[in-house]
């Protein structure tokens, strides 16, 4: 009686937590397109996403491992060596080649979701204006982006679209570091004008 008893209890625990588990699983969904692959709970990314991107040979690679519940990145493909504007010391920039660049969770492509949202503006249609225009903001050493501005213009109203999106990317960045101390850098974010050839 005692073994059938503790059987049942055992069973039934198992049950319980397979069912538990079941739960769990079915209230994540995974999300999974060509440069990103993660769990969604609740509307929102949950656990460790995968960001992908592709080298010129067509090769799928990982970009960023992101864990969304700690908010921490767990692994970045370093990219070519870049140079940034960094205070190193308490009001003293220079020119640096951090250990980690700044990252957008995501990379590119994500970043691209908010950077592809400009609106050609009617002036610069009429006047046949194309080019970049570069917006250069802070990224302080929590991922918080401040003093957006103009580096590069090209007129027609260009510049002040650019401007008006670059401050609605999302303060999303993972500062730069040096060693393994996170620095305020100067980035410089280019938004391309192309009209479509007939």
């Amino acid at each position: 009686m005692f073994i059938s008893t503790r059987y049942c209890i055992c069973t039934f625990l198992l049950f319980l937590s397979c069912l538990l588990i079941s739960q769990r699983a079915d209230a994540q969904k995974l999300r999974e397109t060509k440069f990103e692959k993660g769990f969604i709970e609740k509307g929102q990314k949950t656990g460790i996403w995968e960001y992908y991107g592709y080298t010129p040979s067509g090769e799928k690679v990982v970009l960023q491992r992101y864990d969304y519940d700690k908010q921490k990145l767990l692994y970045f493909r370093p990219g070519p060596d870049i140079t940034c504007h960094a205070e190193v010391s308490p009001g003293k920039w220079s020119y640096v080649h951090p250990d980690q660049p700044p990252l957008f969770v995501g990379g590119d492509a994500t970043l691209s979701q908010y950077t592809t949202q400009l609106n050609y503006p009617q002036a610069a249609i009429s006047r046949n204006i194309q080019g970049k225009v570069v917006v250069g903001f802070l990224i302080d050493t929590l991922g918080h982006t401040s003093n957006h501005h103009l580096v590069q213009r090209i007129g027609g109203g260009c510049d002040e679209e650019a401007l008006r999106v670059a401050q609605l990317v999302p303060n999303q960045w993972i500062p730069a570091r040096v060693g393994h101390r996170a620095v305020p850098v100067e980035y410089e974010l280019p938004l391309n004008f192309r009209l479509a050839q007939p």
